[in-house]
């Protein structure tokens, strides 16, 4: 059987998913994939590999690697390995990323492009499939592409080895346009979608369904706009290629508990987990405002829990009890809720190297499992869709279901199920025939991460304690009705607090109730950079919108203290660009912003309110922080290219931080008189000194 090497790089485990998938499609094709993750280096050696390599790469932060490539990365970057160091290596890669971000499948594109500087040779075309639209748009094509690809591959392998012995070579036409690309590194900023000829779609493997009739007779599917349950020609009359069905590898067995006591120490981490108490917890706008921003206080003194301002940490919550008690309810499981959940790989599984789930402890409840370990709110993959097929009596829900997961369904699956923010619940909700077994949903459901946080304090300012500030995220889910839903972490944050929550005043003292407040549980993230300079002498631009202040409230408040301790120091300038919409109803930390400028912590202070009338002509032109950006262009240009300055970005990825990156390229293209293209080159080169630092979320 024809081997390949298939190695991914995940974060929270969509490259793994991908790359199990491309193994379960690879036996079927004939092909055998020697499947390991990017960091099991001990499993793998490029040095010597001979057979092709196809990498899946996902991005994490603003443009890194996962923390699973690290490793990788950095022994791949060592600068003394010769331009030939894998001139043997022939390899496809597949990245993803979100094109909401500026650095867009950054991950893939820096292993990309160094694998193309030591020698390594395309055999088949990289991958850039992006979340913000769907993986799948690109995903699926690129794999029904790889199939020939490899064929191909080994086909002109056994050619060029009968002639030569030797391994084939890349066209020099092919060189040249990967050289091309990987210049193009730092500065693409556009979506990526790969396309596809007819010869790569002809070639994957699907499962044709001939469209059924639904039982509606006598109703002109016609009469009615398509929905979450219900299509319209031609979709509801078309054949369906649908996915291959998932081959399924759980045994659950449900055992009566003895009334243990279970805890939060049974969810899996790979870092340190603290349990601390919360110690204050105070909003910071008024009741009128559009979003609600709470400040939480953390007592970290009994702990070795340890931070620097612009650190971030995350924030191990639960799923919502009225979501796992309905989602129980309808799964008629409400009666073992408290039942011990015990895990075997089924003996005849189809599903190569299928192994019990990491996120799902041994001996928990299976109220604990779906409260603690489960994304149940995850947007279901076009896998799940297919393999709740099987499980669905009625014809119509059936071929919906099929639609829906199916090529010619994309279009259907976009708007109703991943737009929608459909989750099982709803899926289970709007087709009432379908009845999976637990074992299926505990194969496809991810794992219930973490949700980060940027430290919004300094530990000199507030020994002991750590803030952090965020909104309670409220969003309107429309599948199958309209539910008002709050996020995960931040509506049961603030459901914790509701009792010894102070009015949106940052006052100091300490509230009695708060001896009733429970702890919660988190752990620390991976060190990033961004952090204050060593030197306090470089001057830095803080950009932060809404609750993107948090970080550099803990700057001001770490350089305050500096500035007593060193009198006669020399401190670089401070700059802060804030904006929010209403002067008097979200204006974060607007008493502390004006001590640190009083007492000159922070020497500029430019802040925008999107919502209010404008007064003078400044708030006239400047709507947004990348108005007052380009209003003080000169002062930014001259901090940035001429004063050695650093730049800092917190906040929405989705439109704030494009938009601000945007009004930097047009600033110094204006001062210094480039193109755009230079500009953005410029911006690139900041990024890489660590000059042009984000932390960005969507």
């Amino acid at each position: 059987m024809r081997r390949f090497l298939l190695l991914y790089a995940t974060q929270q485990g969509q490259a793994k998913a991908i790359a199990e998938e491309i193994r379960e499609q690879a036996v079927v094709r004939g092909f055998s994939a020697d499947l390991h993750c990017i960091s099991e280096s001990s499993k793998y050696d490029l040095k010597t590999e001979t057979a092709p390599l196809v990498v899946v790469v996902s991005t994490t932060g603003t443009g890194d690697p996962p923390d699973t490539a690290r490793k990788f990365v950095k022994e791949i970057q060592n600068q003394t390995l010769p331009a030939d160091f894998f001139a043997h290596l022939r390899y496809g890669l597949l990245g993803l990323g979100d094109s909401e971000y500026t650095y867009f499948c950054n991950g893939g594109k820096i292993i990309d492009k160094r694998l193309q500087e030591l020698g390594a040779r395309h055999f088949y075309d990289t991958g850039h499939a992006d979340d913000c639209v769907g993986l799948e748009l690109v995903v699926e094509p690129w794999i029904a592409g790889l199939w020939p690809a490899l064929r191909e591959h080994f086909r002109s392998s056994r050619g060029q080895e009968e002639i030569s012995g030797t391994p084939p070579v890349a066209s020099p036409a092919s060189s040249r346009t990967d050289l091309v690309k990987s210049e193009l590194l730092h500065i693409e900023s556009q979506v990526e979608l790969l396309r596809f000829d007819d010869s790569g779609r002809k070639d994957s493997e699907v499962l044709k369904q001939n469209s059924v009739n639904s039982n509606q007779s006598n109703v002109l599917i016609e009469d009615f706009e398509s929905s979450l349950t219900r299509s319209v020609p031609p979709l509801s009359q078309a054949s369906l290629n649908v996915p291959a069905l998932p081959p399924e590898y759980l045994q659950v067995h449900l055992q009566e508990s003895l009334g243990q006591e279970e805890s939060q120490a049974s969810v899996t981490s790979a870092d340190p987990i603290f349990q601390v108490p919360i110690s204050k917890a105070v909003q910071l706008t008024t009741n009128d405002a559009i979003k609600t921003t709470l400040l939480v206080e953390l007592d970290i003194s009994k702990t070795d829990f340890s931070y620097q301002p612009g650190d971030a940490f995350s924030v191990i919550c639960p799923n919502s009890d009225s979501e796992v008690q309905s989602l129980l309810q309808r799964l008629q499981l409400e009666d073992k809720r408290k039942h011990y959940v015990l895990l075997k790989i089924k003996t005849d599984t189809k599903k190569k190297g299928a192994a019990l789930p990491q996120h799902i402890p041994a001996r928990c409840s299976l109220q604990f499992i779906f409260t603690w370990c489960l994304e149940i709110r995850a947007i279901p993959k076009k896998a799940f869709l297919r393999a709740l097929v099987g499980y669905t009596s009625d014809s119509a829900e059936k071929r919906r279901l099929q639609e829906l997961c199916s090529k010619q369904g994309a279009a259907d699956y976009s708007r109703f199920v991943r737009d929608a923010c459909a989750c099982l619940l709803d899926l289970l909700l709007a087709f009432p025939s379908c009845q999976p077994p637990l074992s299926l949903l505990l194969e496809h459901l991810p794992k219930l991460q973490p949700r980060p946080y940027s430290c919004a304090s300094s530990s000199l300012f507030h020994p002991g304690k750590l803030h952090f500030v965020f909104n309670v995220v409220e969003f309107l889910s429309t599948a199958p009705t309209e539910v008002l839903r709050k996020g995960v972490c931040t509506g049961w944050l603030a459901l914790l607090v509701a009792s010894v929550l102070q009015p949106n005043t940052y006052a100091s003292h300490e509230d009695s109730r708060i001896a009733l407040a429970p702890k919660i549980s988190i752990s620390p993230r991976t060190t990033n950079y961004f952090h204050l300079p060593n030197d306090p002498s470089i001057p830095i631009i803080m950009v932060g919108p809404g609750t993107g202040i948090a970080p550099f409230i803990g700057f001001l408040q770490h350089r305050e203290k500096l500035q007593e301790q060193h009198p006669d120091g020399n401190f670089g300038a401070v700059w802060l660009f804030f904006g929010c919409r209403h002067k008097d109803r979200d204006y974060l930390f607007r008493k502390e912003l004006r001590h640190f400028l009083k007492h000159g912590i922070l020497t500029h202070l430019k802040v925008s309110f999107s919502r209010d009338a404008p007064v003078g002509e400044e708030e006239a032109t400047a709507k947004y922080v990348q108005d007052n950006i380009q209003l003080h262009g000169q002062e930014v240009v001259r901090i940035l290219l001429h004063e050695n300055g650093r730049i800092y970005v917190c906040g929405d990825a989705k439109n704030m931080a494009k938009d601000v990156h945007d009004a930097l390229v047009e600033i110094i293209s204006k001062e210094i008189g480039v193109e755009k293209l230079e500009a953005v080159k410029t911006l690139a080169t900041l990024k890489e000194e660590k000059r042009y630092l984000q932390d960005i979320w969507s």
